[in-house]
């Protein structure tokens, strides 16, 4: 099997039960003296259940909140906060969402307590009412990734994979800020197996597309 990929072209993909809208594009810039300024992706989940995958950094607070209020959501409606990992740039507003089931890594607190799920032996974690919203086990980027996998949607699977990619043709430049770089080679090439849409941490959406040699 070969596999591409191409650009979506829109931050709004319908679907039934849920549409999936990216709110802030992820981007990560060189500042040239060994520095470098980034922001994570924070993409919209919204049907029965109102999802917000990551939160950006403490700086796009402001931006944050008002993509969305042009969703006509506001914080206390957001029913679930998943943060694909503990990054300042994807975790910097969980204070933002205080009625949310919050799931940061592989730590589940619900209702005032934590909850134990098996993350580390590859158990997903299907979300209640959610009708097919999957949070996935993708690590390597740290020990302790996850994606979530959104079905039913007008251009199929759309999975909203954090810095498992960084942005579409990242070729190796992920290696770099990798903690195991085999481990993320492996869930890399597994997600491109059943998404057809990924969402990654620093760019914009992308197409997978497949097809038999």
């Amino acid at each position: 099997m070969e596999v591409r990929t191409c650009p979506v072209g829109t931050y709004h993909i319908p679907g039934k039960p849920h549409s999936v809208h990216i709110l802030l594009e992820g981007y990560c810039k060189d500042a040239g003296h060994n520095q470098f300024v980034a922001d994570g992706s924070v993409t919209l989940v919204r049907g029965p259940l109102t999802v917000l995958v990551d939160t950006a950094g403490p700086w796009s607070r402001d931006n944050l909140l008002e993509s969305l209020r042009c969703q006509g959501v506001t914080p206390t409606d957001v029913t679930h906060v998943i943060c694909t990992h503990g990054h300042s740039d994807h975790v910097g507003n969980l204070n933002l969402f205080p009625k949310a089931e919050i799931l940061v890594s592989y730590d589940l607190w619900r209702n005032g307590v934590y909850v134990a799920h098996d993350f580390r032996g590859g158990v997903p974690y299907l979300l209640p009412g959610g009708e097919g919203l999957k949070v996935i086990p993708t690590p390597g980027h740290t020990g302790s990734d996850t994606t979530l996998l959104v079905p039913g949607t007008t251009m199929g699977t759309v999975a909203v994979a954090g810095d498992l990619f960084e942005r579409e043709e990242d070729h190796d430049s992920w290696r770099q800020l990798s903690e195991d770089p085999e481990t993320q080679e492996r869930n890399r090439t597994a997600l491109l197996k059943v998404a057809d849409v990924i969402v990654p941490g620093h760019g914009p959406p992308f197409k997978v597309i497949r097809t038999e040699q």
